[in-house]
């Protein structure tokens, strides 16, 4: 790692309240395997394993939180998490911390759509959480989610954006069209561990509204909250 990384790398831990002792995890964080198509002889991986791992820490304190702090129901808990980890709100914080000025893309992916540039950094938050947790320990990244995360919670409560887009898309598809909407894959593509999902919500056979996710539910979910913004 040459000196200028090193100094783009420290100055953003230091804007997040962090200083590494492995700025080689921050980097890999921050690395897109588009970048490495492009850039075959960098001996870098992708921040793709980084991002699995980051995953499960941040749904383990994201859990530990609520079920800590709210005597809510099992369901209504489940939803709450989910508003918090889903890609769109990560993505939102990895914006306001400035993190994807720092990902390293090919130059496709760099003018990509919105969408796409969207679930780039949810990813790469939760690479970065993963970079956090083996260099800094579980006190620090749980410290990290707690103030990035963890923080909006009750905006979501309050605001019901917890509430699940497809169970209110079809309440009031049935009462204003008297019909059920459905589901249809519309494309997959990636490796098996890190697939994206293309799915359509139709009514009466017309296709509302194509949403994106990393599993189907996620991308079904996206779909029914487009379509509730685009029908009512």
């Amino acid at each position: 790692m040459n000196d200028e990384i090193q100094e783009e790398l420290e100055k953003f831990a230091e804007t997040i309240g962090l200083k590494f002792e492995n700025y080689d995890l921050l980097l890999n964080a921050f690395i897109h395997r588009s970048y490495l198509n492009e850039n075959h002889k960098a001996n870098l991986e992708s921040n793709e394993r980084l991002e699995f791992l980051g995953d499960a820490v941040l749904e383990l304190v994201v859990t530990e939180y609520l079920y800590a702090t709210y005597q809510k129901p099992e369901g209504e808990l489940t939803a709450i998490r989910s508003a918090l980890v889903r890609g769109k709100h990560l993505s939102e914080i990895a914006q306001s911390i400035g993190l994807f000025d720092n990902i390293l893309l090919s130059q496709g992916e760099k003018s990509g759509s919105e969408k796409s540039q969207s679930l780039i950094m949810a990813n790469a938050f939760e690479a970065l959480v993963g970079a956090i947790y083996l260099d800094q320990g579980y006190d620090a990244v749980k410290q990290f989610i707690l103030k990035n995360v963890i923080s909006k919670t009750q905006e979501i409560i309050n605001s019901k954006l917890y509430v699940d887009a497809k169970s209110e898309f079809q309440e009031k598809v049935q009462e204003k069209f008297k019909f059920t909407p459905n589901y249809k894959v519309l494309d997959e593509s990636g490796p098996d561990h890190n697939k994206k999902f293309i799915c359509g919500v139709f009514i009466d056979g017309s296709l509302v509204a194509k949403g994106e996710g990393m599993s189907k539910n996620q991308a079904e979910q996206d779909a029914a909250q487009i379509a509730l913004d685009k029908t009512f």
